[in-house]
């Protein structure tokens, strides 16, 4: 697992601020999570609040600015379904003091709060849920490489090795300093942008190389000699926990999504990692939601669900419905989500009514995932009558 480290690209003070501002986002260190949780909820701070309407629908989202981006806008990409229309917002703020009092957020058809775990427990429990603000999908590796090889779905599978069969994929590891730049140039960006479009999250190449290369691991997926894709990866080497954090395809092109080469990438690493002495393998996470395509897409892969071991892990969203109507109601529904149960384990919890069946086509199966609960609405909603 030894690998060179690379010589810096900035100068010391702004390695330091690199290393700083990566840290405080991405650390497991219960007291860097622990100091984040209090700073990010304190009394004092000042949170976004948020009223977006949309297909007959009004979602408010009030609470930690993180929220914008992993929440309110999956639930408007999720209203958008059927002609295109843009969510009409409006924006305002809160103090932490006004977000421990319910009553004082913008009124909306459901109201989202993002804040602490603890904080969240405290908030009113009829018609609500208290859910993960993320995930993470995690594999254990117990010295047995082939069994990390049978978790995967047999579909996967079998799709994964007609592919190689065909393509002839090669996997490596690559720390020179030109892959790196091309890669996250000519691979990484541009799949970001095929993936999320305006609504992209990416990691700065001067933070990228200094955060994660130096001292993690970069491969390279290859077809024919040249290189197709590649995957940045995090290193713990105490815990030996391999964290990917950048992967891409070449151009962002759909031929290696139609060729199964962006696929493989997961594929492939799972394959290092169960031979190359890593305990645990990270693909990192999603929000909770059941119909949220990353969420179908990395429990596949035979992997765990688990709560992030960053400052994610600490912080919480609490759902409440408070209205009643035909379009709330197809929501639901039409998003079942994973939810904390009062023993803190998670619970797929799948809406229902007469006219509108569970929508079991998106599975919950994934280990970490406790339990499945079909809630009725009819009870669900009744203290809204």
């Amino acid at each position: 697992m030894s690998a060179a480290t690379s010589a810096p690209r900035a100068r010391f003070p702004q390695r330091v601020r690199m290393h700083v501002s990566y840290h405080w986002r991405n650390s497991g260190s219960p007291l860097v999570t622990g100091l984040r949780d209090r700073w990010d909820t304190r009394r004092t701070a000042v949170f976004p609040s948020v009223r977006s309407d949309l297909a007959d629908l009004s979602v408010g989202y009030s609470g930690l600015r993180e929220g914008l981006a992993y929440t309110l806008e999956f639930t408007e990409l999720r209203r958008e379904e059927g002609p295109r229309q843009s969510a009409v917002r409006v924006s305002g703020q809160v103090s932490g003091s006004e977000l421990r009092n319910h009553g004082s957020l913008p009124a909306a058809d459901i109201r989202i709060v993002g804040t602490s775990a603890s904080l969240a427990r405290r908030m009113p429990k009829e018609a609500s849920l208290l859910i993960p603000m993320r995930v993470h999908f995690v594999i254990d590796f117990d010295g047995d490489p082939e069994a990390a090889r049978r978790a995967i779905s047999k579909r996967e599978r079998s799709q994964f090795n007609r592919d190689m069969r065909l393509h002839h994929w090669d996997w490596a590891l690559n720390s020179s300093p030109e892959w790196f730049d091309a890669f996250y140039d000519d691979h990484y960006r541009p799949t970001m942008f095929r993936r999320h479009g305006s609504r992209e999250r990416t990691e700065g190449k001067d933070a990228a190389y200094e955060c994660l290369f130096r001292t993690g691991r970069l491969f390279m997926l290859s077809q024919d000699g040249a290189p197709i894709g590649g995957a940045l990866c995090h290193w713990d080497a105490a815990q030996k926990v391999l964290t990917l954090r950048l992967l891409g395809v070449e151009d962002g092109a759909e031929r290696h999504y139609e060729s199964g080469a962006f696929k493989a990438i997961y594929h492939l690493l799972i394959g290092w990692a169960a031979e190359n002495g890593v305990r645990r393998l990270d693909f990192q996470g999603t929000e909770p939601f059941l119909s949220k395509g990353t969420f179908q897409w990395k429990r596949r892969f035979g992997t765990r669900v688990v709560m992030p071991p960053n400052h994610f892990g600490d912080k919480r969203l609490w759902l409440q419905v408070c209205q009643d109507t035909p379009a709330v109601r197809d929501y639901l529904v039409a998003n079942p989500t994973l939810a904390e149960t009062e023993d803190s384990l998670l619970e797929a919890v799948y809406f229902f009514d007469e006219q509108r069946p569970p929508r079991l086509d998106y599975s919950a199966k994934a280990a970490g995932v406790e339990r499945i609960r079909h809630v009725d609405l009819d009870a669900f909603l009744a203290p809204l009558l």
